[in-house]
């Protein structure tokens, strides 16, 4: 079913009133986006806040509160170091340890050592621990080394695999000698150390963690990571700085990539650290939540207000009804001009402007309309292949004389004949066209056009914009077409025979020298390898002296033939003058390079030529080398192929030699 006019037009957003409409609805929506943006960022400052004071309270409380019960447990130590005195007689010892057996509640066992940090009694007793040496372990040497009470690094406890720590207190004689140290084994888990942090509640993302200084984790939330190292600690710099002793809060990034509300304290007794973290999403959910709140309030009054504003636009544009159909009337020829009864000056302006235009336009159809005659009479008698096109790129006319250049009928669609030029050409011609539509500069053109005979054209194109000379308006586009087949083909002719010799059809001296400063360029960018045969015909003067040049001409043209098959497509023959020859074998090792030298040798051997019943022939003394990375020119690899060459002909001539870099003496470049 088909929408009436004016709902079609309110929902495509047709009609001046829909679109006043939207833009009223655009405005509310920024200007409702613009308060909910405030009151964001003023509420999420306001909850960072809050957070942050509520996280440096509870890290300040659970820091004291640690430090109390690591306070509690350093005092039961040092009585018990009262009582037992200076005295290593073990049964002493124990009687005394077990005398205390109430400081069990605290710690998980307890030990004395001698001033070697051999362990003299424990309780209650593990076998194995009496008689232990502890002199190389890390919290008697501390105890030893500070004299004063010293917590451990976390480790894990052989007999009960849990992750434990030592309270060391040291005991020192009235010199304050070192005698040994009365120790407190406290579990991270069951001495009840870390029982307020279980039942701090930071939401679901939420956690409070003590480490040590060294970045050893006492408690987390994620029971495996206890006993374990921190991670990337720079990722997080306040972390660091926590860990260098530094108390404080802030926000910053997590290394899981979170960004987090932290807060920090220290515990000095144990030199440990209290951090307590909160995602910085999770602070701000009640904060979302009440501005989704706002935002659904803002959606219902804006939906209410629709209908008010509709009624709104459509009194206010009333007029706008009677301007369109006076507009119609006068496109019909029902009325020569606007006449509007209205007290609204944007409307009045409009209908003044709209009856000056169409008075110029009425004017302007007629001269239009004597140009066009006058044009198509041009275009038709002109001898020269011409053109018309409209700035939507699709050509409107063509003259007689281009219908006869390019063999096609008058009302041939512009899409078949399209398909006609070459398909090398297309692509160019067709972005290069589209170009001169959009700038309004020429259309200039070379390209290649393939008639329906089969004949290929080569045709200039040149098209210019064509302006009106009144007002400045362009009308489309002119173009002028030639044949320039003919000129073409005489300078390709021109380019190949510079380039070429014309007794052999090789590429001459010039030819050769740019294939070959091409290859070299090749090589010293993406190291292709390329190879380069030299060689000149061993007895060729005898044929020239006894049969004349013509059959010297002869034996050069049979040996060009016989070259140019024995080598691959890719590569170049070249004479260079005289009976001296070059091949340069591009991307070609040094061993393919040698066998076809070597089939070259074998073939124009075989090659001769007949004069008053004698028969002549040649051969070939071929120096070949390959281009390389100390070559500094390709006059070095020219040099060393020349010099090969001249040591074949030494070696008797008919010959191969190959000469590398290394094989060339320095003196023979200047030979």
């Amino acid at each position: 079913m088909r929408l009436a006019p004016p709902i079609h037009r309110l929902i495509t957003f047709r009609s001046l009133k829909s679109r006043l409409l939207l833009g009223l609805s655009c405005a509310l929506a920024i200007l409702a986006g613009a308060v909910l943006g405030m009151a964001w960022q003023v509420g999420k400052i306001m909850v960072h806040e809050t957070n942050i004071a509520h996280l440096r309270y509870e890290a300040d409380l659970l820091a004291d509160e640690i430090t109390q019960q690591i306070n509690q447990r350093i005092n039961a130590l040092q009585r018990l170091n009262g009582v037992i005195g200076l005295s290593d007689d073990p049964t002493w010892l124990n009687y005394e340890l077990q005398k205390n057996d109430s400081l069990l509640t605290w710690f998980e066992g307890l030990m004395v050592s001698d001033e070697n940090g051999v362990i003299l009694s424990d309780w209650p007793s593990v076998v194995g621990r009496v008689g232990l040496e502890t002199k190389d372990l890390e919290y008697f040497k501390m105890v030893r080394g500070i004299r004063r009470p010293y917590v451990s690094e976390p480790f894990v406890g052989r007999a009960s695999g849990m992750p434990l720590v030592l309270i060391s207190i040291p005991r020192l004689d009235e010199n304050g000698r070192f005698s040994g140290f009365v120790g407190g084994i406290v579990s991270l888990k069951s001495s009840g150390l870390f029982d307020r942090l279980s039942s701090i509640r930071l939401g679901d993302n939420g956690y409070a963690a003590v480490s040590t200084a060294s970045g050893k984790i006492l408690y987390h939330p994620d029971h495996e990571l206890v006993n374990a190292e921190i991670s990337n600690v720079q990722l997080n710099p306040m972390l660091e700085r926590a860990l260098a002793g530094w108390r404080g809060e802030g926000v910053a990034e997590l290394p899981s990539g979170r960004v987090a509300l932290q807060a920090y304290a220290q515990v000095w007794p144990a030199d440990w650290i209290v951090g307590l973290f909160l995602p910085t999403t999770q602070a701000q959910l009640p904060l979302a939540g009440f501005i989704y709140k706002l935002l659904g309030i803002w959606f219902v009054l804006a939906l209410l207000m629709m209908p008010l504003l509709w009624w709104l636009l459509a009194r206010i544009l009333k007029p706008l009804d009677h301007l369109e159909s006076q507009i119609g009337e006068v496109g019909k020829g029902e009325r020569a001009s606007l006449d509007l009864a209205t007290s609204m000056q944007e409307l009045q302006q409009v209908a003044m402007t709209f009856n000056r235009v169409e008075h110029e336009r009425q004017q302007l159809v007629g001269h239009l309309q004597e140009r066009q005659a006058f044009l198509d009479s041009v275009l038709s008698a002109t001898p020269q292949g011409m053109f018309v096109a409209n700035f939507g790129g699709k050509i409107t006319y063509m003259n007689p004389a281009l219908l006869e250049m390019l063999d096609i009928p008058p009302d041939t669609p512009m899409e078949a004949w399209m398909e006609q030029v070459h398909p090398d050409d297309r692509e160019g011609a067709r972005d290069m066209w589209v170009h001169s539509l959009k700038t309004g500069s020429d259309f200039v053109r070379q390209l290649r056009f393939v008639r329906s005979d089969h004949e290929t054209l080569w045709l200039d194109i040149h098209a210019r914009v064509v302006m009106l000379s009144q007002g400045g308006h362009s009308l489309g586009l002119v173009g002028v077409v030639k044949d320039i087949t003919e000129r073409r083909q005489q300078e390709a002719l021109q380019r190949w025979e510079a380039e070429h010799d014309p007794l052999t059809g090789l590429l001459n001296r010039r030819g050769f020298e740019r294939r070959l400063e091409e290859a070299f360029a090749d090589f010293q960018k993406t190291s292709t390898p390329s190879a380069l045969l030299l060689f000149d015909l061993d007895h060729f003067k005898p044929i020239n002296d006894e049969g004349g040049h013509a059959l010297g001409d002869e034996m050069l043209r049979r040996i060009a033939q016989i070259v140019a098959w024995e080598v691959r497509g890719s590569d170049h023959v070249a004479r260079q003058g005289g009976d001296e020859f070059a091949v340069l074998l591009p991307s070609c090792t040094l061993g393919q390079a040698e066998r076809i030298a070597e089939s070259l040798r074998q073939s124009v051997s075989e090659v001769t030529v007949t004069h008053e019943g004698k028969e002549y022939s040649v051969t070939l003394s071929i120096g070949v080398t390959t281009f390389d990375e100390c070559d500094e020119t390709v006059d070095v690899a020219i040099s060393r192929a020349d010099a090969a060459s001249y040591e074949a002909k030494g070696e008797g001539r008919d010959a191969v030699v190959v000469k590398l870099p290394e094989q060339l003496d320095p003196i023979e470049l200047f030979d």
